[in-house]
C-alpha cells in the first residue's frame, strides 16, 4: 500500500470512528431531550391546570430528528443536526487545554432550537418566519456549549465542565421556554406594510397566509444581540 493510501486509510479509520461516537451520543442525548420536553409539558400543564382553557400546551415527537413543543402562543422545534461538525478555530474553546490536549473533543453534534408562533402552524401561514434562539452543541463525552440569545449565550458556555445530564437538559429547556415568553411579537414598521398583492389580500381570508413574525422587518441578529 502507497504511503498516501496508507494516509488515507488511517484517516478515514480514526474519523469514522470518532464521529460515528460523537453522531451516537447526539442522537443518545435528543432522546434524553425529547423525555425531558415531555415532562416539562406535563409538568407544566399540571400547574396550569383549569386556569384558563384557552391557553394550551402539548408535546411532539416529530420523529428521530425533531421535536416541538407549545407553550401557550409559542411553538419551540428542536432539531437534530444528522451531520457532525467541528469548532472553527477561532472559537474560544480552543484555548482550553480540553480541546488541546485532544482535538477529539472540538467534534460535536448539533441540536438547534427554533421559535415560531403557534398560529403559524394552526393556520398554515408557510411564508411566517421563525427564530434561531439557540444551538446546542454536544461532543462524544456528553460536554456540552449552548450559543443563543440572551441568558442562553452566556449561561451554558464552559465547554470544559459542563455535561449534558438530566438535570442540564431540565435547566436549557427551562431556558428555552423563558427566553421565548419574554420574546413578544412586535409590531412591523408600517412601512413594511405599505403594499400587499391581491393574491396576499385575497389569500388572507382563506388562510390567514399574510407572513408573521415575532420581528419581521426588523434586523433580529442586531437587535437582539447573542450569537
Amino acid at each position: 500500500m502507497s504511503e498516501a493510501r496508507e494516509t488515507i486509510y488511517r484517516l478515514v479509520k480514526e474519523k469514522a470512528v470518532l464521529k460515528q461516537d460523537v453522531y451516537t451520543n447526539t442522537v443518545k442525548t435528543f432522546g434524553e431531550l425529547k423525555a425531558t420536553l415531555s415532562e416539562a409539558v406535563n409538568d407544566i400543564k399540571t400547574n396550569f391546570a383549569n386556569h384558563d382553557n384557552r391557553v394550551d400546551f402539548y408535546y411532539r415527537d416529530r420523529g428521530d430528528f425533531q421535536a416541538e413543543i407549545k407553550i401557550a402562543g409559542d411553538v419551540l422545534v428542536f432539531y437534530m443536526h444528522t451531520n457532525v461538525f467541528q469548532f472553527d478555530k477561532s472559537h474560544s474553546v480552543w484555548r482550553s487545554s480540553y480541546l488541546k490536549e485532544n482535538d477529539d473533543n472540538s467534534y460535536v453534534g448539533i441540536i438547534n432550537v427554533y421559535n415560531f408562533l403557534a398560529d403559524s402552524f394552526k393556520y398554515q401561514r408557510i411564508s411566517d418566519m421563525g427564530y434561531l434562539i439557540a444551538r446546542i452543541f454536544v461532543n462524544r463525552e456528553g460536554h456540552f456549549l449552548v450559543q443563543g440569545k440572551r441568558q442562553l449565550g452566556y449561561l451554558y458556555n464552559d465547554f470544559v465542565n459542563n455535561v449534558l445530564d438530566k438535570e442540564a437538559l431540565k435547566s436549557v429547556v427551562d431556558s428555552c421556554v423563558l427566553y421565548t415568553l419574554d420574546f413578544d411579537l412586535y409590531t412591523p414598521p408600517y412601512e413594511n406594510l405599505q403594499q400587499v398583492t391581491v393574491e396576499e389580500i385575497q389569500s388572507i381570508t382563506s388562510s390567514s397566509s399574510l407572513a408573521t413574525g415575532k420581528r419581521m422587518g426588523f434586523r433580529f441578529g442586531l437587535e437582539d444581540p447573542g450569537f
